[in-house]
């Protein structure tokens, strides 16, 4: 029986650059003796008994005549990878002979990898300190950064000892002096990292080779969509993708893809994002929508999500990678979502309406292929959720009585975009009140729990009503403004119960004596929209939040202007 050669496909990964950093020159322990030695704290060091680690690590550094030390605290969250790189050459300007650096243990852990890898760079023997679940995002993040690095990670967690985390620095003591002071192959072992993905990237010319991997009989290439599940297996097996089934990213489907895509494929997105610190560029979510199973008139709505997401405000970089289980919310607004076919009715953030669930996909596709943000691996969400694989949906002017989010901002013919890091929908059930304000005292309640995010980090909400209840505001008289004015004054949090809990709070400094908590800045960070279908469940969805601002951004042709229909992108 013959065979069927597959040929080859566009590899999702983009342009992975193999980058292999020069490790600084070791002292000699003499040297090291006279220092100074610098300690950099990311701020991660003060949950609850981790300040041990570097307390332990410097009263046994004193007894082998270790004196000099230099002290630095900083956080890395907001910030930009050469943020992250002006602040490593602002701590050399002390002219450390090494440095210790902590702690990689959540969220913060990729970004203080950047800062480990820039003191590398700039001469400074370097130790970066990790503990679960970050341990194995910064070995991603250093391997395709550096390609190797020195980290220690110890076994502590929120309820680890004084005693647990002292014993882990002795336990370690030779490795973390080794460290600093092994010198050619043995320094090179200590630095290995260990990370055993994306080898196959370098030299495959942006191409996999199906024929070299995958080989159907004619019998199997009779099958409807013939090596479909081989491919799927391939994909999973390298890590690319989401497990879900794709389609083969081939050059013709690709090429069809680019028919409403007129933006230069090489056009950078987002530049030196994730684990891998690549640039994310329009051929890349070219390839994502293609696995997606996006029809082509959806590229203007994913671009447009990638410029969303590219704002400063959205925090993207840390987003990518953390412990929290929310998805990047895309909910589109104005005339080109209807003509694309994203459902604003009943069912919209459900199966059955292809629009929402492939564009969805290709966003968050394109970050764990491009970035290299691998479920499970170099993807620190515990739990994560099912916001993760797809959360897109559109609102209709047709079912609100208010302006929608585009005329709120620009105008009824412009379409937007609007992205947020979010959880999956809370749902709010409210069948018996039949008043408007009984309605938003249901809502105001669901707007914050002691486990959420926004207890702790106020920032953006949204609100999601259906028709039913949208009416039933506005012949009481609500307005968009007035809803948003009673829920900002309203969903609050004792501060005795949110004290010592949660997430190391980051807020206003006008909020530092506020009681109680409120769980938004100021009344417009909540958007209001008109979704789904008549009955009685409207819902909220609260927000990542950490250094992370919901983002509004208009549909255009690459020249900025607006386009009059999704046929003026076209080709």
């Amino acid at each position: 029986m013959g065979k069927i050669h597959l040929g080859t496909v566009i590899d999702p990964r983009g342009q992975q650059n193999t980058k292999r950093l020069q490790l600084a020159p070791r002292p000699s322990l003499e040297e090291l003796r006279k220092g100074p030695i610098l300690f950099y704290d990311n701020t991660k060091l003060a949950f609850c008994n981790y300040m041990e680690t570097f307390t332990r690590l410097k009263e046994r550094l004193r007894e082998e005549g270790f004196t000099n030390f230099v002290d630095f605290v900083e956080t890395v969250r907001g910030k930009s990878t050469q943020d992250q790189k002006d602040w490593a050459a602002y701590m050399a300007k002390e002219k450390p002979v090494a440095a210790f650096v902590a702690m990689g243990d959540m969220g913060t852990s990729s970004a203080t990898t950047i800062v480990a890898i820039a003191l590398e760079e700039l001469g400074i023997p370097t130790l970066y300190f990790t503990a679960p679940p970050g341990t194995n995002l910064v070995r991603a993040v250093a391997n395709y950064r550096a390609g190797h690095l020195c980290i220690t990670s110890v076994d502590i967690y929120q309820a680890s000892t004084i005693e647990e985390v002292r014993a882990e620095i002795d336990n370690q003591w030779r490795e973390i002096m080794d460290a600093l002071l092994l010198t050619g192959e043995d320094l090179e072992k200590r630095a290995d990292l260990n990370y055993k993905f994306d080898k196959d990237v370098a030299g495959n010319n942006g191409l996999i080779n199906l024929t070299e991997r995958i080989q159907l009989d004619t019998k199997e290439a009779d099958e409807p969509a013939a090596g479909i599940e081989e491919i799927t297996d391939l994909f999973n097996e390298i890590k690319i993708g989401d497990g879900l089934p794709i389609i083969p990213p081939s050059r013709n489907r690709y090429d069809e893809m680019l028919s409403y895509c007129p933006f230069d494929p090489d056009m950078v997105m987002v530049e030196e994002i994730g684990p891998t610190g690549n640039d994310i560029h329009v051929r890349d979510l070219v390839v994502s929508a293609v696995m997606a199973g996006c029809k082509p008139q959806a590229m203007p709505i994913v671009v447009t999500a990638f410029k969303a997401l590219a704002n400063k405000k959205y925090n993207f970089h840390q987003s990518v990678t953390t412990s929290h289980p929310g998805g990047n919310l895309v909910l589109v607004s104005g005339p080109l979502a209807q003509e694309v076919g994203i459902h604003s009715g009943q069912g919209c953030l459900g199966p059955g309406f292809p629009a929402n669930l492939t564009i969805g996909r290709a966003v968050n596709l394109a970050i764990i292929n491009t970035c290299r943000s691998i479920p499970g691996v170099a993807d620190l969400a515990n739990i994560s959720s099912q916001a993760e694989l797809t959360y897109c949906f559109a609102e209709d002017s047709e079912l609100s009585p208010w302006e929608t989010i585009n005329a709120e901002r620009y105008d009824e013919q412009t379409t937007t975009v609007y992205v947020m890091k979010a959880e999956p929908i809370h749902d709010i059930i409210e069948l018996l009140s039949n008043n408007a304000y009984d309605l938003l005292d249901t809502i105001v309640h669901c707007s914050t729990t002691l486990g959420s995010n926004n207890a702790y980090l106020p920032g953006p909400l949204l609100v999601i009503l259906t028709p039913d209840h949208a009416k039933m505001f506005d012949l009481a008289g609500w307005t968009k403004n007035a809803i948003r004015e009673h829920i900002h004054a309203r969903a609050t949090n004792e501060v005795p119960m949110i004290r010592g809990r949660g997430i190391v709070p980051v807020r206003p400094k006008s909020f530092e004596n506020m009681h109680p908590m409120p769980v938004t800045r100021f009344p417009e960070d909540i958007e209001i929209v008109v979704v789904g279908g008549r009955g009685g469940h409207n819902g909220v969805i609260l927000p990542w939040a950490l250094h992370s601002e919901g983002i509004v951004e208009p549909v255009a042709l690459p020249d900025g202007s607006l386009p009059r229909s999704i046929e003026s992108f076209k080709r």
